[in-house]
């Protein structure tokens, strides 16, 4: 525990961990004003994440699905590839990893508490999104219980949820999301043990996302889908447009 301590502290005390949790709090909370001063029209607000601004109208509670669903697209992955990148090479880039080895530390527990902290950093950047976008979504839009419109297939439907529902769904969601991104962390920072370059490992793993999506998108592949770490990315979608989770979810792996 002394030496996962000691590296959440330095790696706490870096400029890209203020940088990177300054982003998760500002980027919810221009959301939310822009959606406050320009609601969008809910014929026009189709899809997922246009459903999810629209619900944000009836609801705070659902402004966390909304800013998860904006800032996983992109932005968080490369925030969690930034810290499972960093966590090694840039020891190795500065030098400082020769002395670190220097000391009676065995190198298993070395990186395990390495990994540990990149992967506690990064689930504390998806909690940040889903507190700072839930404060701000229940001053802006209020704290009641979602009861909203919905367009689905040119028909008119109702989605229902009491307040303890939406806090329960918003938390498996959140839960889900920080799961999924383990993956990349755990990718990047196998990277990054194998490189005295940050940024390499960085690109690389955001490159693997970004490469997995234009395949998972790619409807001739059929079932090789299945298999592509993002295929069931975004299948926490559920748990706000239907009330309960799916076996999508059940499904994902990290």
């Amino acid at each position: 525990m002394g030496l996962v301590r000691t590296e959440a502290v330095k790696t706490t005390r870096r400029m890209r961990t203020y940088v990177a949790f300054g982003v998760t709090i500002v980027i919810p909370i221009i959301m939310t004003i822009a959606l406050k001063l320009n609601p969008p029209d809910q014929r026009e607000a189709g899809g997922g994440g246009g459903l999810f601004f629209l619900t944000s109208q009836f609801s705070g509670l659902v402004m966390p699905a909304a800013a998860l669903a904006l800032m996983s697209a992109f932005l968080l992955i490369i925030i969690v590839a930034i810290f499972g990148g960093d966590a090694m090479a840039s020891d190795a880039a500065w030098g400082n990893l020769r002395f670190i080895l220097m000391r009676p530390v065995g190198r298993v527990r070395l990186l395990a508490a390495k990994l540990a902290v990149a992967s506690l950093v990064s689930w504390a950047t998806v909690l940040t999104v889903v507190l700072v976008s839930l404060a701000a979504g229940a001053i802006a839009f209020g704290w009641h219980p979602l009861d909203a419109p919905r367009f689905e297939n040119g028909h008119l439907t109702f989605i229902h949820q009491s307040v303890a529902d939406l806090l329960f769904h918003i938390a498996l969601a959140t839960a889900y999301v920080a799961w999924m991104l383990t993956g990349l962390v755990a990718f990047t920072f196998m990277l990054s043990c194998m490189t005295d370059v940050p940024y390499g490992a960085i690109v690389t793993g955001v490159g693997l996302y970004i490469t997995s999506q234009i395949l998972d998108a790619i409807e001739p592949l059929g079932s090789l889908r299945y298999v592509l770490p993002t295929h069931y990315f975004d299948s926490w979608r559920d748990v706000i447009f239907l009330g309960h989770a799916t076996s999508n979810m059940a499904r994902a792996r990290c």
